[in-house]
């Protein structure tokens, strides 16, 4: 499974910032000289699960190569069965992943109880060549609405959109964002904890060195109003957070900030928009389709 949550630069920030309670188990395996796969494993407490947070790796997986991957589950399973575990956790699996699909036989081989179960889902949507061809994609009534919040915006103030791609005023721009997610709903000012900061600004230096940040904003009289934190790799643009000032409500900033994010991704020849987990109504306004993510339980 090739994403963004398990490149070294996601992994390495997380362990930097939030990994001190874990125990890494990084695995690789080797056929004939070649590596054939990677487990980014963790153990804590009797459960061996993958790497990393679910909070803040919306996609979990091992990293196999492609043809090995029958190979790869059947010597994983050997490994663990002379290991000391009470639990298997592996959450945050794409439904394309072929762990769901060949990992729970070979537990059940074992003896193994196995459990695969719809965690969350996932909306994405494949781009279109142009903006006038997404638009003609969506559904009649949400291409006049989106039409018409732009229409609304541009004739009701003065605003500006922009993109932070680089390393310059990372620090200010990371803390605009800070600030506008603070200021939404409760359950983002809950998740921001001190520790999470951290990692996203490890996070937003790191990809922004690799050039694979997109922090866009949305600015109104002069003001931060809204703001998407994105991330480009293979081929896809993933929308991580956002953020937006509830007094601006009326002009839909926090919809907007997102469609100019997916607009200048169709600009930029990206092939593929990923909203990442979560179930909102506005992924599917902006064109998305439901995919499910699972996670998968294995007891002795």
């Amino acid at each position: 499974m090739n994403t963004l949550f398990l490149t070294p630069l996601w992994q390495s920030a997380w362990l930097s910032t939030l990994g001190h309670n874990y125990d890494p188990i990084l695995l690789a395996l080797r056929r004939e000289d070649q590596l054939i796969g990677i487990a980014p494993l963790a153990h804590s407490e009797g459960t061996i699960t993958f790497l990393g947070d679910t909070n803040l790796f919306d996609y979990q997986d091992f990293i196999v190569r492609d043809g090995n991957e029958e190979y790869f589950y059947q010597t994983l399973v050997d490994y663990l069965g002379r290991e000391e575990w009470q639990n298997l956790e592996f959450p945050s699996l794409r439904e394309d992943s072929p762990t769901t699909k060949l990992l729970p036989g070979f537990a059940r081989d074992r003896g193994w109880t196995v459990h695969l179960a719809l965690q969350d889902v996932s909306p994405s949507i494949t781009l279109s060549p142009t903006w006038d061809e997404y638009l003609a994609g969506l559904s009649k009534k949400d291409r006049h609405e989106l039409r018409r919040k732009f229409r609304r915006l541009d004739n009701q103030a003065w605003h500006r959109r922009y993109s932070c791609r680089d390393t310059d005023n990372l620090v200010e721009a990371a803390n605009s964002l800070f600030k506008l997610m603070r200021g939404g709903t409760d359950a983002k000012r809950q998740f921001l904890t001190p520790e999470r900061e951290e990692f996203f600004n490890a996070i937003i230096a790191e990809t922004a060195r690799a050039e694979m940040l997109k922090l866009y904003f949305l600015e109104v009289g002069g003001e931060r109003v809204a703001a998407a934190l994105c991330f480009d790799y293979a081929g896809s643009r993933f929308l991580y957070n956002s953020g937006f000032n509830a007094t601006y409500s009326s002009l839909s900033v926090g919809l907007l900030v997102k469609a100019f994010s997916l607009q200048e991704a169709i600009q930029d020849q990206i092939k593929h928009y990923d909203f990442l987990r979560g179930d909102e109504h506005y992924k599917y306004q902006l064109g998305a389709t439901r995919k499910a993510i699972y996670r998968l339980c294995i007891t002795r």
